[in-house]
């Protein structure tokens, strides 16, 4: 009778604490409710329709009554020799925007860093980041009139005595052309996170390092760059997630039928497979294989990140 009525008293006593944690924090997890509502609205009950992958889907028939063919469409688009070049397109074209942003995002930190006029600082801040802020619509349309054969750049070419490259038309030169204005686009709002990581280093390495004769480059190599390299390196490790996202917004904009050989990406040829031809249950099965490889990458960059900087998010 007394473990009875000691277990009915504790278990009292962690009722009445619950019930007064919840009266003082109600008004927090009430915050959560309407993100909770959008997760689930927008974000998971979509995922219902991942099983078109897996039917022969016809939107007469919807969900339901779409005849099952299992994984007859993965086998289609694995045996499909143009699908590896995309995947292929995709890893390049994505790769080297991560590797290329990175690299000049931390180098224009470096200089704005170097700068001792504020004025001048805030200015050069402001033109870069604008880009960021329009969309690829804009940008593209931009770029479409500078690099058509009537363009600025082909007419800068003309002046002094060079032919234009077809920037947009020729698989030489697309890919590289997609890297650099992506890095116009990005790299002055990439610079943020690592301006904000070198105010962190002290400045009594770089007086140390002055009176000891080092100059302002050797100061940069030894004292700045090891200073936000545990930065650097975690953003290499959670861009690994992104390894697959080549960015579908710039490369629709810019593409044409005339440089799928390399331009050609797993993004757009769902829109194409998926969309125009009205295979739906390929486009979903192309875009579940993206997703799980998405998934899996997402995962290997948060261990290294956990691993190279003790970044841990659970």
């Amino acid at each position: 009778m007394a473990m009875a009525r000691a277990e009915r008293t504790a278990t009292a006593a962690r009722f009445a604490k619950t019930r007064n944690y919840l009266a003082r924090t109600w008004p927090l997890y009430a915050m959560f409710v309407p993100g909770l509502v959008a997760l689930a609205i927008f974000s998971y009950y979509p995922m219902y329709g991942i099983i078109i992958s897996f039917q022969d889907y016809n939107p007469g028939l919807g969900f339901i009554k779409s005849p099952w063919v299992g994984l007859q469409n993965f086998r289609a688009i694995f045996s499909n020799p143009d699908f590896r070049d995309i995947v292929r397109n995709s890893f390049v074209i994505a790769t080297a925007k991560i590797v290329t942003q990175q690299v000049a995002a931390v180098a224009l930190a470096l200089l704005l860093n170097e700068l001792t006029r504020t004025w001048l600082k805030r200015t050069l801040q402001t033109i870069l980041y604008l880009p960021y802020f329009l969309s690829w619509i804009v940008l593209g349309g931009i770029l479409l009139d500078m690099l058509s054969a009537g363009g600025l750049v082909a007419q800068a070419f003309r002046a002094v005595g060079l032919e234009s490259p077809m920037f947009l038309g020729s698989n030489t030169w697309f890919v590289p052309t997609l890297i650099v204005t992506n890095i116009w686009q990005t790299v002055g709002w990439s610079t943020i996170i690592y301006l904000a990581a070198l105010t962190s280093v002290d400045p009594v390495l770089h007086e140390a390092a002055a009176i000891d004769g080092a100059g302002r480059l050797q100061r940069v190599r030894y004292v700045t760059l090891p200073g936000i390299a545990s930065t650097v390196v975690l953003l290499a490790c959670l861009n690994l997630g992104n390894v697959l996202q080549a960015g579908f917004d710039q490369v629709f904009t810019l593409y044409n039928p005339a440089v799928y050989a390399t331009g050609d990406i797993l993004d757009t040829y769902v829109y194409r497979v998926g969309l125009i031809s009205a295979r739906y249950s390929v486009g979903g099965a192309i875009g579940l294989f993206k997703s799980v490889m998405g998934f899996i990458l997402i995962v290997v960059a948060y261990r290294l990140a956990d691993r190279f900087t003790d970044y841990s998010i659970f």
